[in-house]
This record gives structure tokens, C-alpha cells and sequence, in this order.
């Protein structure tokens, strides 16, 4: 049979659509079972019955496809897996308080940038409708971190926090107990707004919104594990066996603070990766530098190159509170699936000679604007009294995965 020159690269062409197909299927992971949650089948595998897919039948058993989660704003995800937490770099303070250790972090989200100012009069306006003036007050920021009593820093007493200029830099001033208040009622306000959205009956309780698949997992603070996970993003020195060549002293490649790339990190080569103090009173570099960060201050949320997962400032700009409380001993106490501390269990006070680690005192992480480079290796850990504020400590939110995608 002889084919014309049109009719051959017809064939061709469909021979090439077939393949990639074959291929494509081939790519995909094996699945062992015919039902998801996206595809549970028509009725149960187990008694024969039918399933109900109408959310207004009381009479049947109702079953609901879920295709994915629902996943709140400003959220990026965090897959999970096998890691090697604690510090890398020599522990110039003696604390020996994050020794490494082998865990594994569940899958998570985590907000991908710092609480803003903006995001933080957002909550203030909002409360001021449920609550009284007073309890309004105490959860307002404190603009006295800024004063010294030898500097002048008035200016960011009164404008810092308030004036349009700075509306997307991080909040600071907050405390750990501010910080935990804002993450309830950024659950219950956004689940309010995905209710509205979604015209969802307003009369289902908590246990019913769950089984639709239509509640949000709550906003939080994340653990210490998580944060310092997320921070490392080691995904982005991941090879297809499993091997990593090297570890991240910082969120990002190599062994300085400067960008070793000339493409990647959306930055050019040489300019700093993260807003810190250079050394001592060298908080910005000189004037006029087109290499040196300039930002005197903490800066924009978004001013420096995002890691691998995605998240900005993971070091430098504000410190950030965590859920955990402080113990020296954490990393050889913790459980090695998901660890956290949220008490002094197995590690009491009163086996340390001192009267300042308790439960109320709390971790965070990450450099700031006013710390030298040691403190913004995710390994580097620090501690403060939960209801204390400064100039150099903001916190950003994470949400837990629920199941797996397509499963």
C-alpha cells in the first residue's frame, strides 16, 4: 500500500500522540486501589449500598468527592519527608541546645511571607468588633520597642506601625500570646469568608463541615521542627535517589550570605540574600553601594528572594515566634515523627538552676534586621518570655495537610 507525503506525516503524527500517551500513563504513580477520595465509586465496597451525594439527603449515607483540600490564603505547601534538623555550623554561643537529629516532618502550609502591618490592622479592626476597648488594647502591638534611651528612634515609635509606608513590612511588637490570638482569629474569619463563598449552610456544626470537606484546618503557629524544616528547604538540593550532596547552613545554596548566581534567585550576583546587621553599628553598609542591602530597618516582606518551598525571610528581616516551649534538652527528648514541645514533660524546670526557663517561655528563630549572620542559620535557636515584645520579632502562620491529593 503506498501512502502520499501528507498522509505518512498524518500518521506520524498520531503515532507520536499515542506514544506520549503510553508514556505518560506509564510515568504515573501505580495505584493499588480503584477508589479515592476524589473518586470513591457509586456505592460501597463493603455492603453493596448506594452512595448519596446529595448534601441535603438525611435519609442515605452520604459520601462526599473531595478533589483537594481547601487551603486558606497566602499559603505555600511544604512537602514533608525525612530530615536532618539541628545546627550545622559551630556552636560559637556553648548553648548545645539543637544538637542534629534524624526526623520526619509531616506535609504542611506555611504563610509565605511574615505577618505584615497591613495584615495585622486587619485583625485589630476586626476585633474591634467583638470585643471591649481594653482587650483591644493589649492586643495591639507595642510601638514602645522602638525607644531607647540612647537613640533616637521617635520616628518609629509613632509611624512604624501605622503609616501607609510601612503597611507591608513585617509586624513587630507582638508577643507569642498576640501572635497565637491572631492565628484563631484568622481561622474563624477566613472560614467565615469561604462559608459566604461557597454558600455553605451556616447552621453546620464543626463535625458536619469536616465531613463535607469544607472546614478549614486551623491557622497556627508552626512547630520549631517545621519552621526550621521549611527554612532549609533541602528540596532544593534533592536528587532522584535520595542522595543530598551537601546540607544548607542558611535557606539557601553555599557558604556566604551573598548570591552566588548570576540567574538564579531572581537577583543579581552578589547582592545579599537576606536583612541583617553586618557587624558591629553596620546595619545597612554605605550609602551609595549598589551591592549592600540598604535596608537599615526591618524591610518589605517580599523585598528578598523567596527559598525553594517558596517562603521569604526565612532568614533575616524579624525573627519569628514558633509554637515550642523553650527546653535546652528538646532535641534529645523529642519524639522523631513530627516533634514538639509543648511543655517541659520529661524536662522539668526544677532540674535547672535557674528560674528563667519555664513553660511560658517560648522559641524563635530565623535572624533579624539587627542580628549578625550566626543567628540566621535555621539551626540557631533562642528563647523569650511569651508574653514579651521587641523591635526584631514578628511570627507568620502554618496549617496542617489533610490526606494526600488524589487519594
Amino acid at each position: 500500500m503506498v501512502f502520499g507525503k501528507g498522509k505518512l506525516g498524518l500518521i506520524a503524527a498520531c503515532l507520536l500522540i499515542v506514544g506520549g500517551a503510553i508514556l505518560s500513563s506509564c510515568n504515573k504513580q501505580t495505584g493499588y486501589g480503584r477508589r479515592t477520595a476524589a473518586k470513591p465509586g457509586k456505592a460501597s465496597p463493603t455492603t453493596g449500598a448506594a452512595f448519596s451525594f446529595n448534601d441535603k439527603d438525611t435519609t442515605s449515607f452520604r459520601v462526599t468527592r473531595l478533589a483537594k483540600q481547601i487551603v486558606g490564603p497566602n499559603l505555600k505547601y511544604i512537602q514533608g519527608g525525612r530530615a536532618v534538623l539541628g545546627s550545622q555550623e559551630q556552636d560559637v554561643m556553648a548553648f548545645r541546645d539543637n544538637v542534629e537529629r534524624t526526623v520526619t516532618i509531616a506535609s504542611f502550609y506555611m504563610d509565605e511571607t511574615e505577618i505584615s502591618n497591613n495584615d495585622y490592622r486587619e485583625f485589630i479592626f476586626n476585633m474591634r468588633k467583638k470585643v471591649s476597648a481594653d482587650s483591644v488594647k493589649n492586643l495591639e502591638p507595642s510601638e514602645k520597642v522602638w525607644a531607647g534611651s540612647l537613640s533616637y528612634n521617635d520616628v518609629y515609635d509613632t509611624y512604624y506601625y501605622r503609616f501607609p509606608g510601612f503597611n507591608f513590612y513585617p509586624v513587630v511588637g507582638v508577643t507569642w500570646s498576640q501572635a497565637t490570638a491572631y492565628s484563631k482569629w484568622r481561622t474563624e474569619y477566613v472560614s467565615e469568608l469561604m462559608r459566604e463563598k461557597n454558600k455553605i449552610d451556616s447552621a453546620l456544626n464543626k463535625n458536619q463541615l469536616i465531613e463535607r470537606g469544607v472546614s478549614l484546618p486551623e491557622y497556627r503557629l508552626p512547630s520549631e521542627a517545621e519552621w526550621e524544616y521549611a527554612a532549609k528547604a533541602m528540596i532544593g538540593t534533592q536528587y532522584m535517589d535520595e542522595n543530598q550532596e551537601q546540607g544548607r547552613i542558611y535557606p539557601w545554596d553555599g557558604r556566604g550570605v551573598r548570591n552566588p548566581y548570576n540567574i538564579k534567585r531572581k537577583g543579581r550576583q552578589g547582592d545579599f540574600l537576606a536583612n541583617f546587621k553586618r557587624g558591629r553599628g553596620d546595619y545597612a553598609g554605605i550609602a551609595g553601594s549598589v551591592s549592600n542591602d540598604g535596608d537599615i530597618i526591618p524591610a518589605n516582606v517580599y523585598d528578598y528572594p523567596p527559598n525553594d518551598f517558596g517562603l521569604y525571610n526565612m532568614s533575616g528581616n524579624v525573627n519569628e515566634w514558633v509554637n515550642d516551649v523553650y527546653r535546652p534538652l528538646s532535641f534529645q527528648d523529642f519524639d522523631d515523627l513530627n516533634p514538639l514541645r509543648k511543655d517541659g514533660i520529661f524536662d522539668e524546670a526544677d532540674t535547672y538552676a535557674t528560674t528563667l526557663i519555664t513553660d511560658d517561655y517560648r522559641v524563635y528563630k530565623g535572624g533579624s534586621w539587627r542580628d549578625v549572620t550566626y543567628w540566621l542559620a535555621p539551626g540557631t535557636r533562642r528563647f523569650m518570655h511569651q508574653d514579651s515584645a521587641t523591635n526584631h520579632i514578628g511570627f507568620r502562620c502554618a496549617m496542617i495537610a489533610i490526606g494526600q491529593q488524589g487519594k
